[in-house]
């Protein structure tokens, strides 16, 4: 399917509640070739005192932009009450990054109801973002965290009052206070599939592939969302925050972050294609899986440094109107026109490893979003290498940054 950016009603075709228009998830064919991976997949019982250890260890990264904790605190004693009466629970994917450090495939809201009852405290709604960052940041939840009433409350199984003939014995308790069973749930294992990729030459899609499948029964996740927990790093917390400027809010249209991590895609595009535009090859999301591997090795200098080239990027595009980045008043957020334009703006400043000086000339973007090179080169064939190039040169010819 394609998208005339000419006729922005064209877009209505597409979900309503997009807010963007994004040509490169159009055409990225659903059957691409898999190809064959050499994986290890070896199972192991870790019982749940060892499991426990081992996240406030920091063996098992739980990345917090993938999804937060969502579970309520009756889905999460249900959980707890098969573990202690010995029913099965669906296994754990885990994935090898480096020696005793896994990466939680699948099994997340689990694992953490797990680690919430052990340590006998329950999140609060309105603090488990905060929490999450805090257990990014340190590997673990800080115990003087977790006795503060202002982010968790008791964690008391929630269970049914009567179950048929007889009470529910185990309503209201909590870790502490399981006595006679609580051996027996401490001890109790559960089945976790630890799978590692043994050629690790190249990038990691055989893990992005498994994560997306294993993800793929319920409510899809968007490959950004796989992609942030995937390929979690600092890079990726710097990502995160400007995310959460009020500048780029204004630009993007958005008050508040998306749900499904599009915005964040958006900042991540612009870096990719201003960083390694000439090694750019379809399909977008392996292009982005790849930058996004790169990024894992950034040192703190470089992530410091793109984070003020952003920032000086929102300055730099202070003046523009809100709708700078859309076809007309109505129509939605074009990424393909903000991604030229922020490379159009940024690779000056970039290539002398400086900032972005000036005001984003409003009148150069009406001139790009109107001009027909660039108009063609995205209606069809959108992510094909040329097309790409074609919309960036464009850009780097029409765009002006004025007093720079």
């Amino acid at each position: 399917m394609t998208t005339d950016m000419a006729q922005p009603n064209n877009a209505a075709i597409l979900e309503p509640d997009n807010w963007f228009v994004d040509y490169s998830e159009q055409e990225e064919p659903e059957d691409q070739h898999i190809p064959e991976y050499e994986l290890t997949a070896t199972p192991n019982d870790f019982n749940i005192a060892t499991i426990v250890s081992f996240i406030d260890l920091g063996a098992f990264e739980i990345p917090g932009f993938q999804r937060n904790y969502v579970w309520n605190i009756n889905r999460a004693s249900r959980l707890i009450e098969s573990l202690i009466l010995g029913l099965p629970v669906p296994q754990i994917f885990l994935f090898e990054r480096d020696r005793d450090k896994f990466l939680v495939i699948d099994g997340q809201q689990r694992l953490m109801s797990i680690y919430y009852f052990v340590k006998g405290r329950f999140p609060r709604i309105n603090k488990r973002i905060a929490i999450r960052n805090v257990f990014d940041t340190k590997g673990a939840i800080p115990e003087s965290m977790l006795e503060d009433d202002e982010y968790f409350t008791d964690f008391r199984l929630a269970l049914p009052e009567n179950l048929p003939n007889q009470k529910n014995r185990f309503k209201g308790l909590t870790h502490s206070s399981l006595a006679d069973y609580r051996t027996r749930f401490d001890l109790r294992p559960i089945r976790n599939v630890v799978v590692k990729q043994n050629n690790r030459d190249g990038d990691d899609s055989a893990v992005y592939e498994i994560f997306e499948r294993l993800n793929s029964g319920g409510v899809n996740l968007r490959p950004q969302e796989i992609r942030s927990s995937l390929y979690h790093s600092d890079f990726y917390a710097m990502l995160n925050g400007i995310n959460s400027s009020q500048d780029w809010r204004r630009l993007v249209g958005n008050p508040v972050p998306d749900l499904h991590l599009k915005d964040l895609e958006i900042i991540l595009r612009g870096f990719a294609m201003l960083v390694e535009c000439e090694t750019y090859a379809p399909s977008m999301v392996k292009f982005l899986n790849m930058f996004s591997k790169k990024a894992q090795s950034h040192d703190s200098e470089q992530n410091r440094y793109l984070k003020a080239l952003f920032a000086s990027f929102l300055a730099s595009a202070s003046q523009l109107p809100d709708n700078a980045f859309r076809v007309s008043e109505s129509s939605r957020f074009n990424i393909a026109l903000f991604e030229a334009v922020f490379v159009a703006a940024c690779a000056p400043a970039f290539a002398a490893r400086s900032l972005v000086a000036g005001d984003i000339s409003a009148d150069s973007i009406d001139a790009l979003r109107s001009d027909p090179e660039f108009l063609q080169a995205a209606r069809v064939g959108t992510t094909q290498r040329a097309n790409v190039r074609k919309r960036l040169n464009r850009a780097s010819a029409i765009i002006a940054v004025n007093g720079g």
